[in-house]
């Protein structure tokens, strides 16, 4: 464990893998995002933190030269050259939509296109996803936030995936709304959109081409390497969702391809192991009696057989919440968000 500064939201890791980001919207400390050097086989350490208000989700851009930092209604940019450098000026502006809900901001989560064009940020108390032309408003010095539009979503919008292919944006939202699924909305049920990546860059309010039910609380979304599957947490069942990502566009109603109970409140998931285990974090972030905060083990052969497919659980901190794996895949670094601390956990040799 290393200490972080605040409380730990997100975690991203450059790609050579030296150095690694922690974003967190305030606490103890104060917030900002903290810039840890990676040890390679030990927990990262912390060497500078950057200011940076209530920044939550974070995404590095595909080439590597920007951090975006959901934040208010929409995201800071950062240089990561600067940042790694501990230069002065490292934030170089912000994305911002002009809609930020009735609760004020809400940004949670952040998505770049594959050609670090358009960054897409989860707006959750406006119940949408805002688009922004990341490279317009980069070339103009942040003079415009490069805002294109909205993408409608179910109640709560949270998680985000891009396709391996590039195609679609998978997102999820707490709850599902008649706006957001064309119909009835399930009570209770989270829902996972498919999106139209081009179409998005392009006419966001029209980019929504299918949504499924996906538990209560659906709150992160991954895919597997191949893009064959999209997995889900959804934090109020308890559940690690499988869907097939064909039937998705063809069936979504049909889609579920895998159901594993894990622990309390599932949040953040990270594939390891050359994709043959998911480590869920267990949250238990509303502080059920006789449960525990853990990290779960899945199968996932195993669970897309339909087969028990919990492999048992490790050890985290208080409020585990997102991951990032090193690159080499032997070391998952998880935020500990309540007891304020950065974790490094060995993934090589997993049950």
């Amino acid at each position: 464990m290393s200490r972080a500064p605040g409380d730990p939201f997100g975690v991203v890791v450059t790609a050579d893998g030296r150095w690694s980001f922690v974003s967190s919207p305030g606490g103890p400390g104060g917030g900002g995002i903290g810039v840890f050097a990676n040890a390679g086989t030990g927990a990262p350490r912390l060497v500078r933190t950057i200011p940076a208000p209530s920044a939550l989700g974070v995404v590095l851009t595909h080439d590597g030269r920007y951090l975006l930092a959901a934040s208010g209604s929409g995201a800071a940019v950062v240089s990561v050259p600067q940042a790694e450098a501990g230069a002065t000026h490292r934030v170089l502006g912000t994305l911002s939509s002009p809609r930020i809900g009735r609760f004020g901001g809400g940004a949670i989560e952040v998505a770049v296109s594959p050609d670090d064009r358009f960054a897409f940020v989860s707006i959750e108390y406006s119940d949408e996803i805002a688009v922004f032309n990341l490279q317009r408003a980069v070339a103009g010095g942040f003079r415009t936030s490069g805002f294109v539009g909205e993408i409608p979503m179910g109640i709560a919008p949270v998680g985000m995936a891009v396709s391996p292919d590039g195609r679609w944006l998978y997102a999820t939202s707490e709850l599902g709304s008649s706006r957001a699924t064309r119909g009835p909305a399930v009570r209770g049920q989270g829902t996972l959109s498919v999106i139209s990546l081009s179409k998005a860059e392009t006419d966001p309010a029209h980019s929504v081409v299918a949504v499924a039910m996906a538990g209560c609380g659906s709150v992160r979304v991954i895919t597997s390497a191949d893009g064959s599957v999209v997995w889900v947490t959804a934090r109020e069942s308890d559940m690690l969702l499988g869907f097939s990502a064909a039937r998705l566009l063809t069936d979504p109603s049909h889609a579920l391809a895998a159901e594993v109970r894990v622990g309390e409140a599932p949040v953040g998931l990270a594939l390891v192991g050359g994709g043959q285990r998911i480590v869920v974090a267990d949250s238990n972030r509303f502080g059920l009696k006789r449960a525990a905060a853990n990290l779960a083990v899945v199968n996932v052969a195993a669970a897309l057989a339909g087969k028990p497919a919990l492999a048992g659980y490790l050890p985290a901190g208080g409020f585990p919440r997102q991951m990032a794996l090193e690159p080499g895949g032997r070391t998952l670094l998880v935020t500990n968000f309540a007891s304020q601390q950065l974790e490094a956990v060995n993934v090589t040799a997993l049950p």
